[in-house]
């Protein structure tokens, strides 16, 4: 008998397990729980099922999700009934609260037993005015009280146009509170990211006036708003009255943010110059994203979304080839572009695996893809600035030797004697000039006229090192600022200048160059006008005395000769 005894309690105990494996004790003080492992699942196809067919239903023929399986159907026409079972042992009541953490399904219906038994209906979801909500909260959260000593089962529907992610959690009223002012704050400070961001290139673009900072803004803007609408934020804030703009925003601004983002990868890897043949094929993806993003909003959700999120794949993959392109090829700016889009690039295909059923709805898969494009703002935030050094380095610079150009050596030449005249240092100026040249172009050509050019460019960055500033000041016009220089040093610099370019050869034609040099010692001029007008009236004498020689003055009064020529 005992044995028997023994045997028929444990046939009981394993029943019991079975019937009420799927039900959750609470607590009061409860932390937030997935209810993933708790709830049953019926898949309704033609969307028919009303409560009281549920209720007639035999709840153990539903499903049960596989251990560590998460609830995410992706696109499906059907809709999905969801029960879960909670139970109070304690001899308090408990106040929990029942989340969906998924805010963009189109129609949730929550139901309840009341204190009488009979059943009530909350009808919510982002196809209904948001104040359907129990509470004001972008989620949809529904506080429930569970009675001392007692089991309750509760029972929602999904059905939506969009990717059917069921993300139930509960937790104890005490405990979700806490929890959510630290999702509030977490939430103002991404936001307030964004805003930043887009406060800061705003005065960039005024001050700068660079295209690319207004298709950023652009970006940046419509990115933020999607993620507004995907996180319930927008739909909360912005336009709690209106359903229809909730769920048509957001196929509408993904398609704003890929127009914006093409333009600014265009300008920002110089797509054109750089990368011309992907630059053509993003430039007629353009023309097909226009119009597409244009009717979304009165287009089904479904299939719109459907070849946004395919298009999006395809401009990703294509501004990554166009960034190591444009890397290659030189481009300081698409170094930051490449890392940031390398980091969203990642971002945006866990979040379509999510979005299309692949890899489980968890907080990771479901919020991976906005801090990756709040990286991926910043450092195009930096590419931005590597731009704009970009832009003022070629407007310093000359195309055709690659040296500085008059611009820069205009603004150079005062504040370098400024600063020798407070400092005490000397400062050496020498302004060369290539000799007999028109004969050079004459005889062989403009173009090789040029490469004798780019060949005297090359010299002379072989033969300067900072802070000396190698200039090319006008058609074959040279100039060489040599700060905290004297005459001595300056005379070796010209003199090895003056040997290198008379040992070149172009096609039997010799090169050589004049070279006049004037030097600031002892506050012998004035100005930075007087240094230049002795260096340039230096070399005069030098063209005068025969050419390839170098003329020295300080003062205007002494000439010195090259020596060992």
């Amino acid at each position: 008998m005992g044995i028997a005894r023994w045997i028929c309690i444990l046939v009981l105990l394993c029943v019991s397990h079975g019937a009420y494996a799927t039900t959750l004790v609470v607590a009061e003080e409860l932390s937030s729980q997935s209810l993933n492992p708790h709830l049953r699942l019926l898949e309704d196809e033609t969307g028919d099922l009303v409560m009281d067919d549920i209720l007639a239903s035999d709840i153990h023929s539903w499903s049960v999700l596989p251990e560590g399986e998460q609830a995410n159907f992706g696109f499906s026409p059907a809709a999905y009934w969801v029960t879960v079972t909670l139970s109070n042992p304690s001899a308090q009541p408990v106040e929990l609260v029942i989340r969906q953490d998924y805010p963009l399904i189109d129609q949730l219906d929550f139901w309840h037993a009341n204190s009488e038994g009979a059943w009530q209906q909350v009808a919510t979801g982002d196809l209904r005015p948001f104040h359907t909500r129990p509470l004001n909260l972008r989620d949809f959260v529904f506080p429930v009280t569970l009675a001392a000593h007692a089991t309750q089962t509760y029972y929602l529907r999904y059905q939506t146009a969009g990717s059917v992610n069921i993300g139930l959690s509960v937790s104890s009223k005490t405990a979700f509170l806490p929890q959510l002012a630290k999702e509030q704050i977490l939430l103002g400070v991404y936001y307030g990211g964004f805003l930043v961001l887009v406060i800061y290139n705003l005065f960039l673009f005024l001050a700068v006036r660079d295209r690319a900072y207004a298709y950023y803004m652009g970006y940046a803007v419509c990115y933020g708003l999607y993620f507004g609408v995907h996180n319930g934020v927008s739909f909360q804030y912005l336009w709690p009255g209106n359903p229809w703009l909730a769920n048509q925003s957001l196929v509408f601004l993904l398609g704003l943010t890929l127009i914006f983002g093409t333009q600014f990868v265009r300008t920002i890897c110089s797509g054109a110059q750089l990368a011309p043949r992907t630059d053509r094929v993003a430039r007629w993806l353009m023309f097909f994203l226009v119009p597409l993003t244009a009717i979304s909003p009165f287009v089904s959700y479904g299939p719109m979304v459907l070849s946004l999120a395919i298009l999006t794949l395809v401009l990703t993959l294509l501004f990554m080839v166009m960034g190591i392109i444009s890397v290659l090829r030189g481009s300081i700016p698409a170094r930051y572009f490449l890392v940031g889009w390398s980091a969203l690039l990642v971002c945006v295909v866990i979040y379509m695996l999510k979005t299309f059923g692949l890899v489980p709805h968890n907080g990771f898969t479901h919020n991976a893809f906005q801090v990756g494009a709040l990286i991926e703002m910043v450092l195009l935030s930096l590419a931005l600035g590597a731009r704009v050094g970009e832009i003022q380095r070629h407007g310093y610079v000359d195309q055709l030797t690659g040296l500085h150009n008059r611009r820069y050596f205009d603004e150079q030449l005062p504040r370098e004697f400024s600063f020798a005249q407070r400092s005490g240092t000397p400062l050496a100026l020498m302004i060369l000039d290539l000799d007999h040249f028109k004969g050079i172009n004459d005889r062989l050509g403009h173009a090789r006229g040029d490469e004798a050019l780019r060949a005297v460019g090359q010299l002379l960055k072989k033969q300067v090192r900072k802070p000396v500033i190698a200039c090319r000041y006008g058609g074959e016009e040279f100039a060489v600022l040599l700060p905290r220089t004297d005459l001595n040093a300056a005379r070796k610099v010209a003199n090895r200048l003056l040997k290198g370019v008379a040992a070149m050869d172009f096609e039997g034609a010799k090169l050589s160059v004049s070279i006049g040099v004037s030097g600031f010692e002892q506050n012998c001029f004035d100005t930075a006008i007087e240094l230049f007008e002795t260096a340039d009236k230096s070399l005069y004498q030098a063209k005068a005395q025969g050419r390839n020689r170098v003329v020295f003055e300080s003062s205007g009064e002494e000439t010195f000769l090259p020596k060992g020529l």
